[in-house]
């Protein structure tokens, strides 16, 4: 998982808790439903009158590669699986964006914009290059409007001020919520990447600095005691609209909604900033919320409110979600945390253990288990107070897939379940073949594997596939830039999980791929912040997990039990996601595993059933197949449109063609061992060239997307036909690269 926390160790599981369907919320509060003034929905659709989305971490439709016997996460999961592919349609055949994290995952379907227009182009964290050329480190998880990060002095040479959420003019991205809270619909956020407050800072720009002030009542609270400050402020908002009927109207807690860069103004507007003001708001008076169980949502010391990132399990976020819909706000975005990891809570440092869990492991299951029952739950709560697919859209998906870093359980007698091996393991030739953990890696050029090999300093986002930041911030042509490559792509290493005949465990290379600035271009992970482009990225084996210092004490490599769920790299297991789609105007097809889409079609696709726009142009598209005749925009019902979806997807989307054989032909040039670089210089140029043609023809075609829906101006056969050659071409020219 790797969201907000970086270290795991041993939990013990908790038993599944018992059925409690319609005890969730605030468990018989005197709350009840204001009269709202949300009514969306086209022609098409009939009204809409409340929309759920739900984001998973982590959460399979496909079984694990490794292991095909074990039921997948969704199959675990039948209360989820049978709604979204009965009622709706469930598209598994959808991808995330690079580089494929967390923030990165929700941030971009959040947006329908791919990294390089809303800012995360490296994720959970990333690394800007200081003034002086040296790298630094920073969390990509800061609220929405945040910088990268604030001086700590009048002459600090550190910081940078441009945002957090950047887009292609330099301003902060709109903000998902706005054409909701316009629309007269108050905006229900719970655990969700950057649209709640993502931590308790009091610095100038921390977040409780920047929304309550320095010196209010707030701020004096986290300066005195953060922890408590945490579960108060941090992780759940509701962003209000300017109606008679929304919650801020009756909250003495609500506080300015700024957003001083979004298109077309955004004045007036207020919001509930963490739970000590949401959950009065929507229990009528009661400081706690109900999980899907009918037990209060805590901290782990026991305090009501928000739980903790890591506390984000589906009883608790489907229990905020289903408070806040009965109760007046009728638009809710949630977090739900990963189901791989286990997570317990430590009462004396109000923080979580966690440990990660193998395939068909009990544990795993037992949680997976305890995630149906809560979905169970959910749906029988909702459907008590009227919210169905009737009236309700539902849109349920995932940040990312994930690569499980261990071998194969071992089947346990006159048992279910498999057994892992969860001691580290630092000899990896001898490693047991039901070993779990990811493989630390150290490439540091002192204690590492680069060491003694001369390469210049840099610093790393850690992770499967690093992104290098070279101190310097020299060009791709660098002598010492080029040196480091070469180093990385001639690394190998044991492999426990890869093993012969025998079962001797065998060598694997460490890079699979790279990606200099050039090929980054191409997989949208440049955007207009110029100090946070990786001088090159890596993307490893992802068995492996690389970062500079040891994982284990004295190991260079080991396999680390705490962690064994990779995701950021190319694996189609980890970029290969699903999105279900329910509710009025959506086409009851099933389960759709031939349709390619990815991340950025979810938020226009959303829109076009509510009769949304944002203020700008999406990066993604309606996906046509998941709306019924009368919902699809008459401009888009032609029979070549599918043809122009698939198309440009594959042109212009992380994981299309057009990427995966430019990263190909970038890695052949990258490993080029050549004199004079030649073959490197001029495959570097053939790809600039081929990502602008491709950057200038994805600009017509989404332009058009955009016109069709809502200026009325239907794509013609004949135009779709030219950009689809042209894609085609562009595609084989990049496949073409030596």
């Amino acid at each position: 998982m790797k969201r907000r926390t970086l270290a795991a160790i041993v939990v013990v599981v908790a038993a599944a808790a018992a059925l409690a369907g319609i005890l969730v919320g605030s468990g018989g509060s005197s709350a009840k439903a204001a009269t709202s003034t949300c009514v969306l929905g086209t022609k098409g659709t009939g009204p809409i009158s409340h929309v759920i989305y739900l984001q998973f971490d982590n959460v399979h439709y496909r079984r694990d590669d490794r292991n095909q016997s074990v039921a997948s996460d969704l199959e675990q999961m039948p209360h989820l699986l049978n709604f979204l592919s009965s009622a709706g349609t469930l598209f598994t055949n959808d991808h995330t964006i690079l580089i494929s994290h967390t923030a990165g995952g929700i941030t971009s379907s959040l947006t329908g914009l791919y990294p390089d227009r809303m800012g995360q182009t490296v994720t959970n964290s990333y690394d800007y290059f200081q003034q002086n050329g040296i790298p630094t480190f920073t969390s990509s998880f800061k609220y929405w409007t945040a910088p990268v990060d604030p001086p700590t002095s009048p002459s600090d040479s550190t910081f940078d001020l441009l945002p957090n959420m950047i887009t292609d003019t330099g301003k902060t991205t709109p903000a998902p919520w706005v054409p909701y809270t316009r629309a007269g619909c108050d905006v229900g956020g719970v655990g969700t990447a950057n649209i709640e407050l993502e931590n308790a800072g009091t610095s100038s720009t921390g977040d409780i600095t920047q929304v309550f002030g320095q010196g209010s009542p707030e701020w004096n609270e986290a300066v005195a005691n953060p922890q408590e400050a945490q579960t108060d402020f941090v992780g759940i908002a509701i962003h209000c609209a300017q109606s008679p009927s929304s919650v801020c109207n009756s909250s003495a807690g609500a506080k300015p909604d700024l957003l001083p860069d979004e298109p077309q103004g955004y004045t007036g507007y207020q919001a509930l900033f963490g739970a000590k003001y949401v959950d009065p708001a929507i229990t009528g008076g009661n400081a706690c919320v109900n999980d899907t169980n009918g037990n209060a949502i805590t901290d782990p010391d026991g305090y009501c409110g928000f739980p903790g990132f890591d506390g984000m399990l589906a009883q608790n976020s489907l229990g905020y979600v289903a408070q806040m819909q009965e109760n007046g706000v009728p638009v809710t975005f949630a977090y739900i945390s990963d189901v791989h990891d286990l997570h317990a809570p430590i009462a004396s440092s109000d923080s979580y253990s966690s440990a990660a869990t193998g395939p068909g492991e009990l544990g795993h299951d037992q949680q997976l288990k305890e995630y149906d029952d809560a979905f169970e739950n959910f749906f029988e709560n909702l459907k008590h107070h009227g919210i169905n697919q009737q009236n309700t859209l539902f849109v349920v998906t995932v940040d990312e897939g994930d690569h499980f870093a261990g071998g194969v359980g071992v089947p346990q007698p006159n048992e279910n379940w498999l057994l892992y091996n969860h001691t580290n393991c630092t000899t990896l030739t001898s490693c047991p073949t039901n070993q779990l953990g990811e493989i630390d890696t150290n490439l540091s050029t002192s204690s590492g594997l680069l060491a003694g090999k001369g390469d210049p300093s840099f610093d790393i986002h850690f992770d499967d596939a690093p992104t290098f930041y070279v101190n310097g911030q020299p060009g791709p042509n660098d002598p010492s830039v080029r040196k480091l490559e070469h180093d990385l792509a001639s690394l190998s290493s044991p492999d426990p999980y890869v093993r012969d005949s025998s079962g001797n465990v065998q060598s694997v290379q460490l890079a699979q791929f790279f990606a200099d600035q050039a090929e980054e271009k191409a997989l949208h992970m440049v955007n207009a912040d110029p100090r946070r482009t990786p001088t090159f990225t890596m993307f490893g084996n992802p068995d492996f997990f690389f970062q500079l210092s040891n994982g284990c004490t004295g190991a260079v490599e080991c396999a680390n039990s705490g962690f064994a769920w990779n995701h950021g790299d190319v694996q189609q297991e980890i970029g290969n996601t699903w999105v279900g789609i329910v509710g009025p105007g959506v086409a009851r097809n099933g389960i759709d595993s031939t349709t390619w889409t990815d991340h950025t079609n979810v938020r226009p696709t959303i829109l076009t059933l509510l009769g949304l726009q944002d203020d700008y142009i999406d990066d993604g598209h309606p996906i046509t197949q998941a709306l019924t005749k009368k919902a699809l925009p008459s401009t888009l019902s032609g029979s070549w449109i599918p043809q122009l979806e698939d198309a440009y997807e594959q042109v212009n989307a992380s994981f299309g063609q057009f990427a995966l054989a430019t990263l190909k032909g970038a890695t052949d040039a990258v490993e080029s061992t050549t004199t004079n670089d030649q073959e490197y210089t001029q495959t570097d140029a053939t790809i600039a060239s081929l990502t602008s043609q491709r950057d200038a023809l994805a600009d017509q075609i989404k332009g058009a997307f955009h016109d069709a829906v809502y200026g009325n101006q239907p794509i013609t056969q004949s135009q779709a036909q030219s950009w689809i050659d042209q894609a085609n071409s562009l595609i084989s020219q990049a496949q073409a690269l030596p």
